[in-house]
């Protein structure tokens, strides 16, 4: 019986051999090869294509990306409550919502009653109104008003509101010259400091791009540095920078085109940014080493593009479209900030994979073995031994894991769930709703400070009660008296202002909320009013209420993740399950990956708890502690550490996969997949903790949140679990890892890892392949290689 199964893998494995033996990018090699070898075939075509496209990015981005951008955030779907009852507002009462700065004059000396301080105060009024009405719309004082809540409980201080022309993008446009009129005004014993809608968003909007920079500065050095020690040599290490640059550009140019009809949120920059350097670096360096890879087996030039194309390439088609399939996870979401940033990644990862197919063939086909040009001593010379075969110690690692896969993998798997835990722990929030997030160091800050001990966060908090219905009716009327009384029993609210529209079909109750519009205790007080105090005070009335204001803005923002966020997790695992089923035709493998990547992204989320909001190792990394995470950063890291994680995971298993049709041995398949991309992908891995990390340093909490998890997720991903719970779960599923229900045969065998052209491992490096290349005889039949 022995001797039969042995027979039947022996024969097995010679028919998986020779499924494997053609002509580069015959049939078997697919599109990917074709492609890549038509590009080598046509190098200076190709890259003069490329050369056009960058050009004409170039110039879309100058002429299109500032216009095309956007610091509004806008519901796409069923609008909820505040949105309504603001829209209501501006269509029959208040017209357009306004942009309102604060700017507050303090004197150590002289208080309001002063003779001085109102002098002063006027002059600093006039020289805001002169700006003229492009910027300012509107300015008021305590002495034209005289409004007690714009003086301090001292009586040192006022508060000048300060209402912008315009809307928010137009306010950010010339915030800065409101500031500049300020600052100027500043002296003869008077302080002036300023806060408020414009001034909050400007900072956010300039700390993000100082972000990005301070990523790209911190972060681009760290790959480099990486890159050479994979590659050890300097030409191959600075193109995959090259290459993403490329990619970013382009990506750049069709969002800026994109802006022109659906305008992009800001931080779609950052986004695009970061990932345009991670995934095109990863991708760049999949291919290059497999490139390499052949030629050091003794393929030529062309043959080794080519077989390249049908195996990396290919990997990276399909890594690809993983993570534009887990991207649809954001952008099925209506809301403007989570459709950018699903966007931004798609587009980037889109061009990323059109330079990495097409461009970097051609740039292969140009240089040749000059890609190795530079060769760095004793990293090059270790590179070079390490592409003459597997990397032992990591195929001795897999050994030694598979001899005890339960031990490895109990141990692993409690490990990340021991790190998931904090995850129940986990409060969401909306950090850019204030300035209570921005640095000390920033005016809008130390403003926003200056008007919570001096005034009250209420006046930049106004809580809005809208009653669509006759303003004159009794039962309007008598519903705002029991609204009115009901506020005052609460406690929590300033005193109540009731205004009616002209028509008298709308009336509006204005109260203030004395707390962070975004904080925890106002959140509270909103959702009582909605759900206890209006209901109860409104009673049979047929009117509808609607409660608007910032703080009722987050909290439906708030409410808006907790509704869609089982939608799109549900959206990115079917995909990603669906994907993997196609490429693998197994229904275990997919399985497992998804179990795993729960697994990566538990943690991420748990160690993020425990860092930002416990603040545990915070001040040691540099990072900020806060009271929550930001809402949108858990659903964008499921959705983009999806498919990155998919990405090690294709790249893994498409090497294991084709070793196993080669074989059909499970375990000696799994050990020269690990043996041959554990490096590679453990490069790539530090590549993009570099650039994730790069952007955890900024100041931004939310993009430190984002940095900080995306860099442990994929450090987890590529560490614990690729090189020790893949291999131990396939040894305990042995063959059972490429089940395939017999009612699902139908699924075409595209085949992710490719059937591109074998030759028998010579070991023969690629100095030696190329002096074979011109004995007589040392060609396949009928292949040409160009000289």
């Amino acid at each position: 019986m022995k001797r039969t199964q042995r027979h039947t893998t022996e024969g097995a494995t010679m028919s998986h051999r020779a499924k494997t033996t053609g002509k580069p990018g015959g049939a078997g090699g697919g599109f990917t090869a074709r492609l890549a070898r038509t590009s080598a075939l046509h190098p200076w075509r190709t890259i003069g294509l490329w050369a056009l496209l960058i050009v004409l990015g170039v110039a879309a981005v100058g002429a299109f990306l500032g216009t095309g951008l956007t610091s509004d955030m806008q519901f796409r779907a069923a609008k909820p409550d505040s949105l309504v009852g603001q829209e209501l507002l501006e269509q029959r009462l208040t017209g357009p919502r306004q942009i309102t700065d604060f700017v507050i004059v303090r004197s150590a000396t002289a208080t309001v009653d002063h003779a001085s301080f109102e002098a002063y105060v006027d002059d600093l009024a006039a020289r805001i109104t002169a700006l003229g009405p492009d910027v300012v719309k509107g300015v008021s004082t305590y002495y034209q008003t005289k409004d007690p809540t714009t003086v301090s409980r001292d009586r040192h201080a006022t508060l000048i509101p300060v209402v912008m022309a315009g809307d928010i993008d137009d306010a950010l446009k010339h915030v800065e010259e409101l500031h500049e009129t300020v600052t100027a005004a500043e002296g003869r014993g008077f302080t002036v400091s300023q806060t408020g809608d414009a001034s909050i968003s400007e900072m956010f909007t300039k700390l993000a791009e100082k972000d990005l920079q301070r990523g790209e500065i911190l972060g681009v050095p760290a790959a480099l540095i990486v890159l050479l020690i994979v590659f050890g040599a300097v030409l191959a290490a600075c193109m995959p920078l090259l290459l993403s640059i490329i990619s970013i550009v382009l990506a750049l140019a069709i969002t800026a085109l994109i802006g022109q009809v659906y305008p992009m949120n800001t931080f779609v920059l950052n986004i695009l940014t970061m990932m345009g350097l991670a995934v095109g670096i990863d991708y760049a360096l999949f291919v290059i080493s497999r490139y390499r890879e052949e030629r050091a087996r003794g393929l030529a030039k062309l043959d080794a593009i080519t077989a390249t194309g049908a195996t990396a390439n290919r990997a990276i088609f399909f890594s690809g479209m993983t993570v534009v399939l887990a991207m649809t996870g954001m952008v099925i979401i209506p809301l403007d900030i989570m459709i950018s940033m699903g966007v931004g990644v798609m587009l980037v990862v889109f061009t990323t994979l059109l330079t990495a197919l097409i461009a970097l063939p051609a740039l292969l086909s140009l240089l040749g073995d000059r890609v190795d040009a530079l060769r760095l001593p004793f990293v090059g010379r270790r590179a070079a031994r390490g592409l003459n075969g597997r990397d032992g110690m990591w195929e001795r690692l897999s050994h030694s894991i598979m001899r005890r896969p339960v031990i490895w993998l109990t141990a692993s798997v409690v490990v990340l769930l021991v790190a998931a835990a904090p995850v129940v722990l986990m409060k969401e929030g909306n950090n850019t709703a204030s300035a209570a997030t921005l640095p000390a160091s920033e005016y809008a800050k130390q403003g926003w400070d200056e008007l919570g001990r001096d005034f009250s966060l209420g006046k930049a908090n106004p809580l809005m009660i809208v009653i669509d219905g006759g303003a004159d009716s009794t039962q309007v009327q008598e519903a705002v008296a029991r609204l009115d009384a009901a506020m005052q029993r609460d406690g929590a609210f300033g005193p109540a202002q009731v205004t009616a529209n002209e028509a008298g079909d709308l009336t509006l109750v204005t109260t203030t909320l004395t707390g962070d519009p975004a904080g925890e205790a106002t959140q509270k007080v909103v959702r009582r009013l909605r759900d206890d105090i209006v209901p109860q005070a409104a009673g049979s009335l047929e009117s509808k209420v609607y409660v608007t204001g910032n703080t009722a803005g987050v909290v439906d923002y708030l409410g808006f993740f907790d509704t869609w966020m089982p939608v799109a997790l549900a959206v990115v695992l079917s995909l990603s399950f669906v994907l993997l089923l196609v490429a693998f035709r197994s229904v275990v493998i997919p399985a497992q990956a998804i179990a795993m990547n729960l697994l990566s992204v538990g943690a991420a989320y748990g160690l993020m708890v425990l860092v930002f909001q416990k603040g545990i190792g915070a001040g040691l990394l540099g990072l900020t502690q806060v009271e929550t995470i930001e809402a949108w950063v858990p659903l964008f890291l499921f959705s983009l550490l999806f498919g990155l994680s998919m990405d090690y995971q294709v790249f893994l298993l498409s090497r294991i996969k084709e070793r196993y049709d080669q074989s059909g041995d499970t375990r000696e398949a799994v050990a020269y997949g690990l043996g041959r991309t554990a490096g590679i992908i453990t490069g790539a891995a530090a590549i993009m903790v570099c650039v994730f990390g790069g952007m955890a340093t900024g100041e931004l909490v939310m993009f430190q949140q984002m940095g900080f998890g995306l860099a442990v997720a994929v450090l987890i991903d590529a560490t614990v679990v690729r090189t020790i719970i893949v291999p131990a779960a396939m040894e305990l599923l042995g063959e059972r890892n490429w089940y395939l229900p017999s009612w699902l045969r139908w699924i075409p065998d595209i085949s992710v890892e490719g059937h591109g052209f074998e030759p028998a491992e010579t070991g023969e490096p690629a100095q030696d392949a190329g002096r074979r290349r011109h004995e007589p005889g040392a060609h396949e039949p009928g292949v040409h290689v160009p000289r």
